[in-house]
């Protein structure tokens, strides 16, 4: 009989246990988009892929101009000024090869550093809803999970928008 009632006892406790925990999702891509940090980056690696392919198309029309003029060299002009001429083309088209390897790394790079700052921002705001609402487990519903029980788990996205100064 004492068993029976422990058992009943720990159950019952588990159960309350159980019930009392709290569940949560958040949706940090709409989060991330009404922060004005994220604009502003977004502005400033658009401004720096353009200057990026300002470069290059400049880059590209020295080009085409020195593969026009050495298309009209005369054909008696010395082998050793052609041979010149051809490596300063395939120096330049190098050049231009390289730069843009270089830029994409740059942007890729500029955009790493931007929008680390700016998740670590959204992260820390779910920890301290988390924190404060005693929460579990908070979900991201933007991830592409499958399924999230929006009546079991807490919509904490406008809380957290609050917790940023977001609207």
């Amino acid at each position: 009989m004492k068993k029976l009632i422990i058992c009943a006892l720990c159950a019952f406790c588990g159960f309350t246990t159980a019930s009392a925990q709290k569940f949560g999702h958040v949706n940090t891509q709409e989060i991330i988009q009404a922060m004005p940090e994220f604009n502003t980056a977004r502005t400033e690696i658009e401004k720096l892929t353009q200057q990026y392919e300002s470069d290059l198309k400049q880059m590209q029309e020295e080009l085409q101009k020195k593969s026009e003029e050495f298309d009209k060299l005369p054909a008696d002009t010395p082998d050793g000024i052609k041979q010149r001429k051809q490596k300063e083309l395939q120096d330049l088209y190098n050049n231009i090869q390289e730069s843009y390897q270089t830029n994409q790394q740059a942007l890729a790079k500029a955009q790493q550093e931007k929008l680390q700052s700016i998740t670590a921002k959204v992260s820390d705001a779910i920890k301290a809803i988390g924190q404060e609402g005693g929460y579990v487990y908070i979900m991201e519903t933007g991830a592409g999970i499958p399924y999230i029980s929006t009546t079991l788990s807490t919509d904490l996205t406008a809380q957290v928008k609050a917790k940023l100064g977001l609207k």
